[in-house]
């Protein structure tokens, strides 16, 4: 259906469903779907159409003519248009409720085997709803003789110059506000992708909550940068910065991150402290952004694998470790399996900085080293996976259907993909139960954790 052009500028008339699985309203005109985002079920609102597609139509919230009782007053002094905060104006009691509704739509939507049957609890809260995030990734950039460095509006290059960013810790969003002022005084050279200019395209400040100590990374365009190993010394007398590093990228390069990372300054690695365990992380090294409930999330899943002290556990996507470590102390030995090598050598330095001797990491793809180590006679009693938010490869879901762990733990940080994979999964596992974690509130985001046993039949 294609609306004339007076139709898209016109103001419509909207009553509310549902919310999307990234937090929009979700309504209906004229038979068709439409996302308006801000919007709430049960609210009457007044929306543009923005755009149209062939399935859906994109909407814009005008003004509301019918209130949620749920609504709730967004942060004050906060940019709306920021992201990161698309149920910030929903009351946290039903943040929770949709990140559980979330899964079970997205059971509904994919039915892997049995799905009515599987218990899917309710969402454990966060301790903290605000400023919990660890970590802080600013992008930067110079126009009309201005450094603005934030975030950028959802779906655009519009960047929101340090914004306030309630869900942001305050001290690493107090240090990228110096950082800032200090590129500004010595004149750095800042990336410019219209005209392709080397410099700073992107400012990283990880806090580990448990130290205070802080680890900050210039992401850039170009090796050499001028004036950049001057800037890492005046940074380190920052408080609580312990350690400058450069990561290297290219214009052509999709992600945030280059493969080249080196230390300008401090410590190798700032340390972590999870569940009586310490960990070393180093700038590239994945680690959850609320370490809190990175606490909950872990013990929830640990506890899930129901795990016995003659027992090898094997940690896919193992990161630095954190898994594998606490889980250590209850089972015969740990592999973990990681892909990017700096992990693996922060998971080994882990391994010695907690003396854990019944752990060890491998570098490499689990759908390769699995079967690998299955061939070898190593006994995979139980697995865990915590995947990236596109799953697990086909190829890896045929080597575990193959491999065959008793117990089985799959962490999910999308319910889609999740019950994608259950589909292919569920054809030898019975999903016991799912629990949901709030790792970051105010946002759509949800983590799932499945328990996955392996039927008789099999």
């Amino acid at each position: 259906m294609a609306y004339q052009k007076k139709e898209l500028k016109k103001d419509i008339i909207i009553t509310i469903k549902r919310l999307g699985i990234n937090g929009e309203g979700i309504g209906y005109y004229k038979k068709k779907i439409i996302f308006i985002p801000g919007a709430l079920p049960d609210e009457v609102v007044v929306a543009k159409i923005i755009k149209t597609h062939p399935g859906y139509i994109e909407g814009e919230l005008v003004r509301i003519k019918e209130k949620s009782p749920n609504r709730v007053a967004f942060p004050n002094k906060v940019d709306p248009e920021i992201g990161g905060l698309e149920l910030a104006h929903l009351s946290y009691d039903k943040q929770l409720e949709f990140k559980k509704d979330i899964v079970l739509e997205s059971l509904r939507k994919y039915h892997p085997r049995g799905y009515q049957k599987y218990k899917v609890k309710n969402t454990i809260p966060a301790k903290e709803n605000w400023h919990y995030r660890a970590k802080a990734q600013y992008q930067i950039e110079f126009s009309k003789g201005k450094t603005k460095l934030g975030m950028y509006a959802p779906n655009s290059r519009r960047l929101i110059d340090l914004p306030e960013m309630p869900t942001q810790s305050k001290n690493t969003q107090k240090t990228e506000r110096l950082i800032k002022k200090l590129i500004d005084k010595y004149h750095m050279p800042v990336a410019n992708w219209r005209k392709h200019f080397d410099g700073i395209k992107t400012v990283v400040v990880r806090e580990a909550a448990s130290t205070g100590e802080m680890q900050v990374t210039f992401i850039t365009i170009g090796k050499k940068i001028n004036g950049l190993k001057k800037l890492a010394q005046e940074v380190m007398k920052l408080d609580n910065v312990v350690s400058v590093f450069q990561n290297e990228t290219d214009w052509n390069n999709p992600q945030i991150w280059g493969n080249k990372t080196i230390k300008l300054a401090g410590k190798n690695q700032i340390v972590e402290h999870i569940l009586d365990k310490k960990f070393a992380l180093s700038p590239r090294a994945f680690f959850q952004l609320n370490p809190e409930q990175t606490e909950i999330l872990y013990s929830e899943a640990i506890k899930l694998l129901n795990l016995a002290p003659d027992q090898v556990l094997i940690d896919a996507y193992s990161g630095v470790g954190t898994i594998g470590l606490i889980a250590s102390d209850y089972v015969k030995q740990v592999i973990g399996i990681e892909s990017i090598p700096e992990a693996v050598e922060d998971a080994m330095h882990n391994v010695k900085l907690n003396h854990v001797r019944n752990a060890e990491y491998l570098q490499g793809s689990v759908e390769k080293i699995l079967p690998q180590l299955k061939n070898s006679g190593v006994p995979i009693d139980a697995l865990i996976v915590d995947p990236p938010r596109t799953g697990l490869a086909k190829s890896l879901i045929k080597t575990i259907m193959q491999v065959k762990p008793e117990s089985f733990v799959y962490i999910s940080c999308n319910p889609s993909t999740l019950a994608q994979d259950l589909v292919m999964l569920s054809e030898v596992y019975d999903v016991r139960v799912i629990e949901n974690v709030d790792m970051l509130p105010q946002t759509a985001r949800c983590e799932a954790i499945a328990k996955l046993v392996l039927r008789k039949d099999n």
